[in-house]
């Protein structure tokens, strides 16, 4: 059985991708030099989740970018595994934090056109799951039963492998289709935060819930860092696109104890955002501040060593 023993041989997380919706570089920027390099571009926000004891795997949220980012996790799993199976499905779970286009289109390879699968578990709240069930060609693929919609209830864990529980909690940002949730990913010495998306965090203290409190109940938290600071989008109104500011991040987070800023990881840069380059001065101010810019790849222990 193939294992790489640089990985952990118990459950984990693997950060599939940083970008905004639109992927780094997006679409129509044609003078963007980064699409002749490949090194700089970057895959949309997904989060695999690994169980070595079972082979099983799991993605969060199914982006345009799904084939190579299935293929990321595979590969994470089979290294990793700690079990002979027999010929898995392509994954054993997907759960999805809401209905933007980044975060579902790539569902449609589950479907007979791709991969063909069976009865893949969709994890989605109310809202979410209706806009899947009601609306083609997503309704294709429950019909199909490529796809098994599986319900989700706000702040209610899910028991995915044995102490591996994923729990979904309703942040508020844009709700034209579907409600938001960001999720929580433990094991009974561990725990993620995936929150990839959120309008700003006075709208998550008035909903009753601050961010300071939920980064104090885990270890490495991934937020939403769509943008470093006003003014990127030229001739555009950013309070039309609700996304807090890396700089307003920062400031809030500032008088907390290092120990607690350092669990913070920005993804969904948007392809604008100056942070993208490690060698930038808002990476520096990232950096000073005691946080960091999330990396595709880098792997999260969900158990203590």
């Amino acid at each position: 059985m193939p294992t790489d023993p640089t990985l952990p041989r118990t459950p984990f997380t693997i950060l599939l991708g940083i970008a905004q919706d639109g992927g780094v570089p997006q679409a129509g920027s044609f003078g963007d030099p980064r699409w002749d390099d490949r090194a700089q571009r970057k895959s949309v926000v997904s989060l695999g989740i690994v169980d070595p004891a079972s082979g099983r795997r799991w993605i969060i949220d199914a982006t345009p970018d799904f084939p190579r980012q299935l293929l990321a996790l595979h590969r994470a799993s089979v290294q990793t595994s700690l079990t002979e199976r027999p010929p898995r499905p392509a994954v054993d779970g997907v759960f999805l934090t809401h209905a933007h286009i980044g975060h579902y289109p790539g569902l449609m390879y589950l479907g007979k056109e791709s991969i063909g699968a069976s009865r893949v578990p969709t994890y989605a709240m109310p809202r979410m799951r209706e806009f899947l069930e009601k609306n083609g060609p997503w309704s294709q693929l429950v019909a199909l039963e490529n796809i098994a919609l599986a319900p989700l209830v706000a702040n209610e864990a899910v028991e995915i492998a044995d102490g591996l529980r994923v729990t979904p909690i309703l942040v508020p940002h844009r709700a034209e289709f579907s409600e938001t949730v960001a999720f929580r990913i433990a094991t009974p010495s561990r725990a993620v935060l995936w929150l990839p998306d959120i309008d700003s965090w006075r709208a998550w203290d008035d909903a009753g819930t601050r961010l300071e409190d939920v980064l104090a109940t885990v270890d490495v938290a991934y937020l939403d860092g769509c943008f470093f600071t006003d003014g990127e989008l030229p001739g555009r109104d950013m309070s039309k696109v609700p996304h807090p500011l890396m700089t307003d991040t920062i400031a809030r987070l500032a008088a907390l104890p290092a120990t607690e800023r350092a669990k913070v990881r920005f993804i969904h840069l948007n392809h604008t955002n100056p942070a993208l380059d490690a060698t930038s001065d808002a990476a520096r101010v990232i950096r000073d501040a005691g946080m960091h810019v999330a990396e595709e790849g880098e792997i999260v222990p969900l158990a203590n060593a």
